[in-house]
Formats: structure tokens, sequence, C-alpha cells
């Protein structure tokens, strides 16, 4: 890895976090597949030797669950969606080079030497742990066979995830309130042995390691708040009858008829934790890669062990896996560590969250099915927003983005300029390309480079959307039609020359419309092959007549699908008899459903009420805590003193706006320290947007709520 700038000798690996193999994809789940396809594309572009691999996560409790729920043997459960996905990503032009699954040789041999690696080093204990166990099936219930309630933040949690509240990785037996997924009682906790990675040993390399890594701020920023905190060792085993078993004389893939539940005993083999093998599934896929193609061509272990740019491409909610975890695994495994981890934000669906239980989503098929092009979503996807801001998907907005921009600029300038060209000089004019022009080409490709380097897709797309303005504006400008033709010959010679360099700078983002504008060019070859030298070099002489590369999107189309929308939304909702427990795991849970959590059987005393010492403050002073996306800090007014409080509504509110504002806040709440800055208190707000709480009346600061 060299940390120069992009084109390096060295090979690069860009890889996408892996989808369960237990859903449905949605268009919110495209959006990293997508980013990651756009962002090798782009690097191709440069000159950079990129392999991009993926693969399907077979393993884990959301399989095994689904796979329990559907009565079905979870391997055959996860390969039918294994299935699925290779076919889905190309018909979006999300074009891996190797797209494995976690459950294939190749991984199980890797994940095996790694784990021995660690055995080997000195980096895996064995400690006593409290495990939930289900009484009445007489099971211990790993990760997501259990809910409860997060031990931090206190939110609704499943057993290794904080996955609605604070978004933490949960340890076995952190989980409090513990409920069986299967049978739906209360369960226990059992003292169970299991295999821990000692990563707290490895705090000093992370840290370092975090002051190298490039890629998005938020997979900077989240893992340094938890080294701060203190690095809890990692349980790398589980109680399950589903996964790669903990390495040992036989290192084979434990069938499910050989795991019963082990009763009282506790004596049950225990298989090795899905996010130990689920990221070694990127070396694997690009060995896979290797293995087809030859070490000529690419070879994986130059990438991997060598001096490799390793690129991960994620959701939001895996930052910590790829920044804490499997940074610490590469390291005493002596594989080469991540270049850059570039971290997407959420994506909600019309201003609210994506929900497969109430089929609140645009389903992947569905958007091909109503007859969309995949370069249209591909361009939405990539431009609505940086990549790691949370962005909102709606009809309406996709009409508007399509219209606009790719029919209204990028279509419109090619079409006009191109037919011109073709009906007047029966392809591209004898004439040099003016400087003003070459000028203006050649700046597009600076800002495509200086965005790639920068990980930032977006910008990278919109230097060719902003040359193709440009060239409407040139063309308007000069008012070719009402020059002679020897006059407008250098004009529409310019124009051409801006095509093609549009065709090849918006490639990476709209591959197919990039390809038959190349075409319509009359370009021999592959747009997806040449390099950015290639905007500056003269289009062919000749060509045939052009057609419109987008089409509009009618107002009427959009209305009808909002309809359909809305009935399919009423009629799961009305559906009484839903599965409640359904997961909605699929695809790393990028997205969280947001119906309304069951009321708590649990209840407290007045007298426990009593001891929350809850009063109404003003917010005096607000302020962002540099190099954190959510945290701010807040001079809290409470009447008998004013209270330093840190807040994680950063993304949430105007934070210039805040002093003034009414606020509920816990003050009996225990100290804690977040970045460097003590937090006395808890401001209270509600549901994911963080309505702040406030008072109807004003009701003096200070005030106790009772």
């Amino acid at each position: 890895m060299s940390h120069e700038e992009f084109p390096t000798d060295n090979p690069a690996v860009v890889t996408c976090g892996l989808p369960y193999a237990n859903g449905d994809l949605h268009i919110g789940h495209l959006r990293t597949y997508v980013g990651g396809d756009v962002l090798t594309r782009s690097l191709e572009k440069l000159g950079q030797q990129t392999a991009f691999v993926s693969g399907s996560d077979m393993h884990g409790t959301p399989i095994a669950v689904q796979a329990i729920q559907d009565d079905i043997d979870p391997e055959a459960f996860a390969l039918e969606y294994h299935e699925q996905y290779k076919q889905t990503f190309p018909r979006f032009d999300v074009d891996f080079d190797n797209y494995g699954h976690t459950h294939q040789e190749t991984n199980r041999e890797l994940t095996h030497e790694i784990v021995e690696s660690l055995e080997r080093e000195g980096y895996v204990e064995e400690q006593a742990i409290k495990v939930a166990w289900d009484p009445a099936e007489d099971q211990p219930l790993p990760d997501r066979y259990v809910e409860g309630t997060c031990p931090y933040c206190g939110a609704k949690a499943r057993g290794d995830e904080c996955d609605e509240g604070c978004g933490r990785h949960l340890e076995p037996g952190e989980i409090e309130d513990p409920v069986s997924k299967i049978s739906g009682n209360p369960a226990e906790y059992r003292d169970r042995t299991h295999k821990f990675f000692t990563v707290s040993k490895l705090a000093d390399y992370l840290s370092q390691f975090l002051d190298r890594l490039e890629g998005t701020p938020n997979a900077r920023n989240q893992p340094r708040q938890w080294i701060e905190e203190g690095l809890q060792d990692w349980c790398i085993t589980r109680d399950l009858d589903w996964g790669f078993d903990y390495p040992d004389d036989e290192e084979t893939v434990a069938p499910a008829e050989q795991r019963e539940g082990a009763g009282e005993t506790g004596e049950q083999d225990l298989v090795l934790y899905v996010w130990v093998d689920a990221p070694i599934e990127y070396i694997a896929s690009t060995k896979q890669y290797t293995d087809r193609v030859g070490a000529e061509t690419f070879d994986w272990e130059d990438a991997w062990t060598d001096s490799g740019e390793l690129v991960h491409v994620i959701g939001r909610d895996i930052i910590q896996h790829h920044t804490i975890f499997w940074p610490a695994m590469l390291h005493v495994a002596e594989y080469n560590e991540p270049r850059a981890v570039v971290a997407s934000g959420f994506m909600s669906l019309d201003g609210d969250a994506f929900s497969t239980s109430r089929n609140r989503a645009i389903w992947a098929r569905e958007y091909l099915e109503e007859g969309f092009h995949p370069d249209l979503l591909r361009y939405y996807l990539t431009t609505v927003g940086g990549f790691q801001d949370d962005i909102d998907f709606s009809w309406n907005r996709f009409r508007e983005r399509v219209n606009g921009e790719l029919v209204g600029t990028v279509g419109n300038f090619a079409y006009r300029s191109l037919l011109f060209a073709y009906r007047n000089y029966e392809g591209t004019p004898e004439a040099e390309v003016s400087t003003e022009v070459e000028d203006r080409i050649e700046d597009a490709i600076a800002d495509f480079e200086t965005s790639v380097n920068d990980y930032s897709i977006r910008k990278a797309t919109q230097a060719a959307v902003k040359l193709a303005s440009f060239g409407n504006e040139y063309i308007q400008r000069h008012e070719p039609w009402n020059l002679a033709d020897d006059e407008a010959a250098p004009v529409i010679r310019d124009c051409v020359q801006i095509a093609k360099a549009v065709a090849v700078l918006l490639q990476p983002t709209t591959p197919e419309t990039s390809r038959r504008l190349w075409e319509q060019l009359g370009e021999d070859g592959d747009v997806a092959a040449v390099t950015l030298d290639a905007a500056l070099e003269a289009p062919p002489a000749t060509f045939g007549e052009p057609t419109e590369l987008f089409e509009k999107i009618p107002e009427e189309r959009v209305e009808e699908l909002n309809e359909k929308l809305e009935e399919r939304v009423a009629e799961a909702s009305s559906d009484t008899d839903a599965d409640e427990t359904e997961s909605d795991d699929s695809t790393e849970d990028q997205e969280t459903d947001m119906d309304l959590e069951a009321l708590t059987e649990d209840r407290i005393s007045f007298d426990d009420f009593q001891e929350l010492d809850i009063r109404v403050g003003e917010i005096v002073e607000a302020e962002p805590i540099e190099d954190s996306d959510d945290l701010v800090r807040l001079e809290v007014d409470i009447g008998l003193e004013t209270r330093q409080v840190v807040a994680g509504i950063k993304q949430l509110h105007d934070v210039e706006t805040l002093p003034g504002t009414r606020v509920v806040l816990l003050a009996n709440m225990e100290k804690a320290e977040l970045f460097g800055y003590e937090s006395n208190g808890m401001v209270l707000a509600a549901g994911e947007e963080a309505d702040l709480l406030t008072t109807q009346a004003d009701a003096p600061l200070g005030s106790k709520i009772r």
C-alpha cells in the first residue's frame, strides 16, 4: 500500500460489504454496490489496475433463524438468495470481477489459516461468559436468536448489535432482559466457555491505523470513540448449528444433524462467528478471481500480502467491523491493512425508512419491471448526495433529476451537437479544437481525478455533467445554426469533442448510456476500456445519425408509481396476521424499519420514577464536536446551574439554531466522557429524527418533570 495518489503501480482491490443471503434486494441496498462499482470504474479510468470483488454472506444467525422459520436447510436457503443476487447485480451493471460466497472451500481454508495465526501469535483466549439460553427449548441463543435491551443506551437490541439505538456491537451476554426468538419466552443466562480475539491488545496499532486510513470521515471518526472508551475483546465463536467449525483436527463444516442442543451439560461444538469468515471472503473472492484469470492478469497475493491498495465500500452500520476487528485480524495474520474505508449513509424512501415487513420498498426487480433503465437509478444514487450522507429516494425526486440533469443537460447537449454535426458535416468537422474547449475538458479531467482520489464519486460524476452544461452554454452562445458552414465548423468540432469527453467521464456512472454515446460518435472499441486521455483524442471523421440518450419521465407516471406504493403499503399494514418476527436483516441491515416498538411488559414503581431527576432546560450554547459525525456539545441552563451535555444530534438538527431551544434534561444521568468532553446529563428526544422534547407552556427553567 502506497497512499500515493491513484493511479499507483500497485494492484487495487475494491470490495463491497457482503449481503446477507436471506432476503430480496431493494434499491436502498443497491446504493453501496452501485457506489463500489462506480468507484472501481473510476479508478480504472485513471489507469489503476483494479479487481472488484464481493460475495454473499451465507453464515450466521440471520440465515439460521430464517431457515428455521421456513423449515429448510440453511445452505439451500442461502444459496437460493445467492443465485438471485448473482443475477440481479449485473442487471444494474454492478460488474464484479468475482462474486463468491462465504460457504465455499476457498473461504474456509483462508479463514482457518487466519484464525490459526491468531492462536499462534497469542491473540486468542478462552473466557467463560454468560450466554442467553432458552430453557423451554433447552438450547443456547446466539446473536439474533435473542432480543432484549442495549446495556449502553437502553434501546431495543438484538443479541449482537444495538440496531435500533446506539449501533454498538454487543458481545454475547451483554444484552439485558433477553427474550428467546424461538419460543418468545424470557431467556436466562448460563455460563459457557468461548474463544475471544484479544483485540484490546492492539489498541495502539488501531489508533495509528486510523491516522493512516483514507475514505469517508465517518469511517475514521466513529471508531476513534470506541478506542477512547476502551476496546473490548471480541468473542469469535458461537453456539450455533450453521457455519465454519472453530479450526481443530477436523477442519470441516459441521452438518446440522451433528449439532444437537447441548442441554444442561453445555457440551456443544462451536462455530466461528459470522464476522470472522465474512470479511475473509474479500480475500477468498480475490483469490478465486486470480485462479480464473491467472496471476499475470491479477495477482491476489500481491494485492493482499505485498503492496496492494485495499478499498472497502460499506454501509455505515458495519464501520466498527471494518475499522477495528478486520484490520486487527489482517495485522496479526500479516496481510495488508485497508487503505480506505468508504462508508455510505442510510437511505430513506419518500421521507420514511424502508420497511420490508410493510412492503414499503422499491424492490430491485420492481424497478426494472417498471421499465426504467438501470443507468437512471445509478445516476440518482451517485449524485443525490455525498456517499456518506443520508439520502432519500422518491419517485418525484427521481423524475426531477432524470428530466433536469440527464435529459435536459447531458442528453440535450449530446443529441443537438451530434445531430447538427451529422446533418451538416456527416460527422466531425475538419477543424482544430479551440483552446477554450481544450482547457475546459482538461479542467473536467482534473476535477474527476481529484474527486476519485477523495473517494467522491458524486463529484467525479458531476465533473461530466458540468462539462455537458458548459457544452450547452457554448453552443447556445455561438449559435452555429446562424453561421455559415465554415464559421460553424469550429464550433461544432468543439461540441463533438465535448460530447466525447462526456462519454468518457460519465461512463463509470452510466456505463450503458456512455456506450451508446460512444457508438454514436463512430468510435471503435469499448468506452469502458479507455482511460481519461481518450477524452482529448480526436473523434472519428464520420458517424451516423444520433438518437436521444434519455427519455423524460411524465408526471402522470410518477403519480401512478406513488399510488402503487401506497396501495401496497396499505395492504401490508392492514394484514393483522403479518409475521412481526420477520427478519429484516437482508444485506447487512443498511435500513431500519420505522415500525413502532411494542410496549414493554416490564413496569417500574412510582418510587423508581421519583428517582429520575428530569428538569426543564434551555440550550444556551451549541457547537459541533470536531472529528465526530453525530456529536454536539451543548450548554443547557437548568435554572440551578448550566450543564455541559454531549448529544448525538448533529446530523438531525441545524446546530446554529439550537441556542434558545427549550428541552427536557435527565439531570441525574451518570456522567460520561465522549470525544474528550464530559457529558453531565441527557437531553431527551423522540424517535429516529431526535425530536427534542419540550414543554407546552413556559415552565421556569429547572422545573422538575413529575
